[in-house]
């Protein structure tokens, strides 16, 4: 009887070490991005198309943002006037080579609309803060009023669809956003 009891504690303890050391995992997980997010860092810093200045603090959610702009995203469809540069027009069978030059500075025309600049101005995405900018994927507010006549709301942006991110990822293109250097649109 002493065995099994015996048994049944040494059992006990490496059953309760072993929930200590899973929940230890969790938490390190939860400071750590997993690996699915850690290839989408990786990924975003291998196709950012300009040079990247950030805080070392706010790498992961640099690179993530890159990979949400870059590759989830389409931003630079839009906000990248040309969005290629000569000879780079991946639409005319050549190899993809984004305008680094104009990058994300807006320009492009959509009817009486035109894309605004998303680059840093005085160090904030588009002159935005952070409440602004997440309130702006979130609703669709026009914070300029660039076009009074159609309402308070962005007509062309597909906010309805990125208000859909969760905090972390608009988070993520924020600070990605900061870390691209200032542009003025292409012609």
């Amino acid at each position: 009887m002493n065995r099994i009891v015996s048994c049944a504690i040494v059992l006990s303890g490496i059953v309760a070490l072993s929930g200590t050391a899973f929940h230890a995992a969790q938490a390190d997980d939860d400071d750590h991005p997993n690996s699915v997010e850690l290839q989408r860092i990786q990924q975003g810093f291998r196709i950012a198309p300009v040079k990247l200045s950030y805080d070392r603090d706010d790498r992961n959610m640099v690179g993530l943002g890159s990979y949400l702009v870059n590759a989830v995203g389409g931003c630079s469809d839009c906000h990248t006037n040309p969005t290629y540069v000569v000879g780079g027009n991946p639409f005319r069978g050549q190899p993809k080579i984004v305008n680094s030059a104009h990058y994300l500075a807006g320009g492009q025309a959509f009817g009486p609309f035109i894309s605004r600049n998303l680059t840093p101005e005085n160090g904030l995405p588009a002159g935005h803060t952070y409440a602004e900018f997440k309130n702006i994927l979130r609703t669709g507010i026009d914070y300029d009023h660039a076009h009074p006549k159609m309402g308070p709301l962005l007509q062309v942006m597909p906010w309805p669809t990125y208000q859909n991110m969760n905090d972390h990822e608009i988070q993520a293109i924020y600070e990605y956003l900061k870390a691209i250097p200032p542009a003025k649109p292409g012609v």
